[in-house]
């Protein structure tokens, strides 16, 4: 558990970096994914932190998969929202309302059910079919990025969230299918390609769209698919009696986690801004909730995640 809390740690704090340097990204001129957008983002020093955060936290998330169930470090992954929203507060200065310290003790609160009534890691390998299954779905992700890049602004944001959170939801089921280095075996490729395609839809979601619904997206897509498919396939478990609270504790902080969704992203420096920035401002913030000086179009990564 201690692994899967400091992974979320890390994966929190690369978020406020990797957010802000694809804002200061110049962004393309298209309306789909844009995959030029990587290599600009990669330019910015930001970034390249904010990527070593990710390394880190996904070699502790690897140890937390092959310990814990996946809806326990789904969930501790999620929390990883409540990391940036504190940062935020404490480094960038940015007001937390009632509601989102609320919401970052729900979380708390949710993590420590799920805590106490986890059981042991499943056992099962996964059949064929499932490997072979994480790899359509990991190529689903990127027809996913083609399609929804191709959407209306308001809708764009959500798919591409929700198609990151697929693909980081692959690479944690990967991880548990993994067993040594065969490349042969179908779910090396579907990490690969699912980590590879949540990054790309995921950047563009967050320059592109509404941070938050860009993050809700991303927090839905990325837990509640693999911890179904720890329990159904791999046979992740509870402790005996609390399934109950292991069901709580896991919407307990995936509710918590997704009112807290407009930290994804850190807000815009302070000064003048340009017409691009505007326009990212306008595209990014919920119409019918103004914000003091904060996140108000800030969501993190989520998630998410390698």
């Amino acid at each position: 558990m201690i692994c899967a809390l400091a992974s979320a740690f890390c994966f929190g704090a690369a978020s406020v970096f990797q957010a802000m340097a694809a804002r200061a990204a110049e962004p393309g001129t298209g309306g789909g994914v844009d995959v030029a957008l990587m290599w600009r983002a990669l330019r910015q020093w930001r970034y390249l932190a904010g990527l070593g955060m990710d390394a880190l936290g996904f070699a502790l998330q690897i140890v937390a998969l092959r310990t814990l169930p996946i809806y326990v470090v789904g969930a501790a992954l999620a929390a990883s929202l409540a990391v940036t929203a504190v940062i935020a507060s404490r480094l960038l200065h940015v007001r937390l309302s009632r509601v989102e310290w609320t919401a970052v003790a729900v979380v708390c609160l949710g993590l420590v059910m799920l805590a106490l009534a986890a059981g042991r890691e499943g056992h099962e390998g996964g059949s064929e079919a499932l490997r072979w299954a994480l790899l359509g779905v990991s190529f689903g992700v990127l027809l996913l990025g083609v399609v929804g890049g191709r959407l209306p602004a308001k809708p764009r944001a959500l798919v591409l969230g929700l198609g990151a959170g697929f693909g980081f939801g692959v690479v944690e089921v990967a991880v548990r299918l993994i067993d040594g280095i065969d490349f042969a075996d179908p779910v090396w490729y579907a990490l690969l390609v699912g980590g590879g395609a949540a990054f790309l839809l995921l950047t563009s979601a967050l320059q592109r769209g509404s941070v938050t619904t860009a993050t809700a997206g991303a927090v839905l897509g990325e837990t509640i698919g693999p911890a179904v498919v720890g329990v159904v396939w791999l046979g992740d478990s509870t402790r005996e009696g609390l399934g109950w609270l292991a069901i709580l504790g896991f919407a307990v902080a995936v509710a918590g986690s997704l009112t807290l969704a407009r930290f994804g992203e850190p807000p815009a420096p302070e000064g003048p801004a340009g017409p691009a920035e505007a326009l990212e401002a306008d595209a990014a913030q919920p119409q019918a909730q103004p914000q003091a000086p904060g996140p108000a179009s800030a969501p993190k990564r989520g998630p998410r995640t390698p």
